[in-house]
């Protein structure tokens, strides 16, 4: 373009705002893109469905500081000549790109797409006690703002996934790669337990703000166990399953009892022990109870036999270590039955009944078992966890 002795240039608006107005040379303006080099513009068509081509501009997804004050002429000019080189003059690396490592341990393959976790399950049928060892896990999947976690784990008993069966260990701070070597207990676990019940076991992240999120869970059928025998598990996380909602009701439990029956000859009378109890039905708006115990040898036609235990405060899982005595014969106690019911505190109203059991020579399975056991084998305590009814033959159903 010439211009005339006089004249003026004039630049269009578009041309504006194509260049840089600094004075110097005439350079195009710097985009975003320019950044992220990824195809620069006006790369022949044939060279964009080339695979092995771009295999060098993908493999650089960012720039270092250094790089980022380059020319972009450079840059392009690399770019191009990159693309142009015949493939036996292509690097050696663009053939098979570096395999990017997290360095917390995440991968993003499915398997371990949300961690695993290592941990061991121990059935001790004697005490009839379930060990449930939480060691550690790895690369958990990331879930607050700092690529990281605050991880705990849960546990469930399944049926009956509830409050009164669940339990956790401590939570750890900004970690996907958490150790707690801790052990958690289930008491009451009886060998029917182990056959039909599943332990859940879920890693799950603290939020102090909200609410705390599921990361990953495993279920182990108890049934894999063997008695007395530690087994060992590491095994990947998976999504969070459905818990089956139209289970059998018959199999809905209020609690488990420890009771120990003991007839001492010395003493002629008979000896009860409110242990403990396990997993009970919550009653209060807090989602738990303050249970105690109360206890008759029935027929009770001098209305003397009823002892009650203290109370324990905000608990499912109480332990009492109370023990009551009864004068009376070895021979009547053939005619007796105890009843055992537990009942939830309650100040200003009536308390509520939990569940009870009925032990005596009409009973039946475990309840019979332990009566007939007690009274063939005097001066021999004797302990067994019973499950915890609904109703109570014969029962009043008031405090």
């Amino acid at each position: 373009m010439t211009l005339r002795k006089g004249e003026k240039m004039t630049i269009s608006i578009q041309e504006h705002m194509a260049i840089d107005v600094c004075p110097g040379p005439i350079k195009p303006i710097k985009q975003i893109s320019d950044y992220f080099p990824r195809f620069p513009r006006g790369l022949p068509a044939a060279v964009g469905r080339s695979g092995s081509a771009l295999r060098p501009a993908v493999s650089q997804p960012s720039v270092s500081p250094a790089e980022g004050h380059r020319d972009d002429d450079e840059d392009v000019d690399q770019l191009f000549g990159a693309h142009g080189t015949t493939p036996a003059e292509q690097p050696a690396r663009s053939q098979a790109p570096e395999e990017v490592v997290d360095p917390e341990g995440y991968e993003s393959d499915d398997c371990t797409a949300l961690g695993t976790l290592d941990f061991s399950l121990l059935y001790d049928q004697e005490n009839n006690a379930l060990h449930c060892t939480i060691n550690k896990a790895k690369g958990l999947k990331p879930m607050d703002h700092n690529g990281l976690a605050d991880p705990y784990v849960k546990l469930h008993l399944l049926p009956g996934a509830s409050k009164a069966n669940k339990l956790r260990t401590k939570t750890l701070r900004n970690t996907l790669n958490p150790t707690w070597n801790e052990t958690l207990t289930y008491y009451g676990i009886t060998d029917e337990d182990m056959i039909r019940k599943t332990l859940r076991i879920s890693v799950c992240d603290e939020d102090k703000f909200r609410h705390n999120e599921f990361i990953g869970e495993t279920r182990i059928p108890l049934k894999k166990l063997k008695p007395n025998q530690t087994k060992n598990f590491n095994i990947c996380l998976e999504k969070q399953l459905p818990i089956d909602k139209t289970e059998d009701k018959s199999l809905e439990e209020r609690g488990r009892i420890l009771v120990s029956l003991k007839y001492s000859s010395q003493k002629q009378g008979l000896l009860v022990g409110i242990i403990r109890c396990a997993h009970l039905a919550a009653m209060d708006a807090n989602g738990y109870s303050d249970p105690y115990v109360k206890i008759y040898l029935k027929p009770d036609e001098d209305k003397k036999s009823k002892h009650k235990t203290a109370v324990k405060k905000k608990t499912l899982n109480p332990e009492f270590n109370e023990e009551f005595f009864y004068e009376i014969k070895h021979g009547d106690l053939a005619k007796k039955t105890l009843e055992v019911t537990v009942w939830d505190y309650d100040i200003g109203k009536s308390n509520d009944f939990i569940g009870g059991v009925v032990l005596g020579i009409n009973a039946k399975g475990e309840r019979l078992k332990h009566w007939f056991d007690c009274l063939k084998n005097k001066d021999k305590k004797i302990e067994r966890w019973h499950t915890l009814t609904n109703e109570l033959p014969g029962a009043v159903l008031s405090d």
